[in-house]
């Protein structure tokens, strides 16, 4: 989880190799309404990403084994929502940069429907989660085979904690 531009689909992607999971982009999930709204520069309402935090919740709650779901979940609403959603224990992995990182990283980007200037509104939205949420939080401030090792070393680690 985390802001646009942080990082959510490659070190997915990289993580579900890394620990032989499946990983899907939340972005798939959205109805194609909420991505023409976001093309044109418009930030999403809570009402319009309900039915998307319902989908990437639904998801989990289907797959079985091991997913990855890149989603921003900003929230902890949302957060809420999927973790309802999915009827299961979700752990939320925060990627979490400064919004100069994360800007200067949008600007690089090519075809991608989320412009670079909702990011202000991304950062307003975003609730860091908080020690009561089963989340693991790692900075996004090394290359991405770091933080996905960074990643697999916390998740490997909570697993061994009785």
């Amino acid at each position: 989880m985390g802001v646009a531009g942080s990082g959510k689909t490659s070190i997915g992607q990289g993580l579900a190799a890394a620990l032989g999971a499946d990983f899907i982009d939340g972005d798939d999930l959205h109805p194609q309404v909420n991505i023409d709204k976001m093309a044109q520069g418009i930030p999403l309402t809570d009402g319009d990403r309900a039915p998307w935090l319902v989908a990437v919740g639904q998801t989990l709650h289907a797959h079985e084994g091991s997913l990855i779901v890149g989603c921003s979940a900003l929230k902890r609403l949302y957060r809420d929502q999927i973790r309802q959603a999915a009827g299961k224990p979700v752990t939320f992995l925060y990627l979490d940069g400064s919004r100069a990182l994360i800007a200067d990283r949008m600007a690089r980007r090519q075809r991608h429907f989320m412009p670079l200037s909702l990011l202000d509104s991304q950062f307003a939205a975003l609730e860091v989660p908080q020690p009561d949420e089963d989340a693991i939080i790692v900075s996004i401030d090394a290359t991405p085979d770091t933080v996905v090792s960074d990643l697999v070393r916390a998740i490997r680690s909570r697993q061994q904690q009785p």
